[in-house]
């Protein structure tokens, strides 16, 4: 008896279980929401780890596969945040993703699209801190249309692409890429944040 192939979907989902499970460590131990100050630091990840994916919700390539991609992107959203809060807008980090195949930066968006999903239950999280869909945590809320409408058309746009064995190979790449990176912009954010805030 055959069983039906695993979609590529599903497998980017297991294979980035172990960094996935690695960054909710990370996260859980910063402690994003516990004060407004260390929000704010998670706040600046997040800004810096969009930022770097900018170029990617606006490659041409990758529109012509899903259209509605540019209005995806949270960047502007996190940069707005910042500004609620009167904080400032973190400058680049070395090690971007830069120039990625087609299918590598499918990878990268496949995280990015999915943790819109997780920020459902970072958003109630923040409305401790008195941040909303309107002040301080616009990038934490929902997308027109809702996150598992808009999660399940991007999972049926990537299933269907015809790849072939190595660009398999760069998707995933990118998907454990993209958890790397986000750990480091994580420890980043928390490191050099030992700056004095602003008042």
């Amino acid at each position: 008896m055959s069983h039906a192939p695993i979609r590529r979907s599903q497998r980017l989902n297991q294979i980035t279980h172990a960094p996935h499970e690695q960054l909710d460590k990370a996260v859980k131990a910063n402690a994003p929401f516990e004060t407004l100050p260390r929000y704010t630091r998670f706040l600046s990840a997040q800004y810096l780890f969009q930022q770097e994916l900018k170029a990617l919700y606006t490659d041409p390539q990758l529109i012509e596969l899903i259209p509605d991609l540019p209005e995806r992107c949270r960047a502007e959203q996190a940069k707005t945040d910042l500004n609620d809060l009167e904080s400032p807008i973190p400058g680049p980090v070395a090690g971007s993703v830069n120039n990625p195949s087609l299918a590598e930066a499918l990878g990268w968006l496949f995280v990015s699209e999915g943790s819109k999903l997780g920020a459902a239950f970072l958003i109630k999280r923040a409305a401790a801190l008195n941040l909303s869909e309107t002040f301080g945590a616009r990038h934490l809320g929902e997308p027109a249309g809702g996150r598992a409408e808009g999660w399940k058309r991007f999972i049926r746009i990537l299933d269907d692409l015809p790849f072939n064995e190595e660009q398999e190979r760069q998707i995933d790449a990118g998907a454990v890429a993209a958890f790397e990176r986000f750990n480091v912009l994580l420890e980043h954010a928390y490191t050099s944040a030992a700056e004095p805030q602003p008042a």
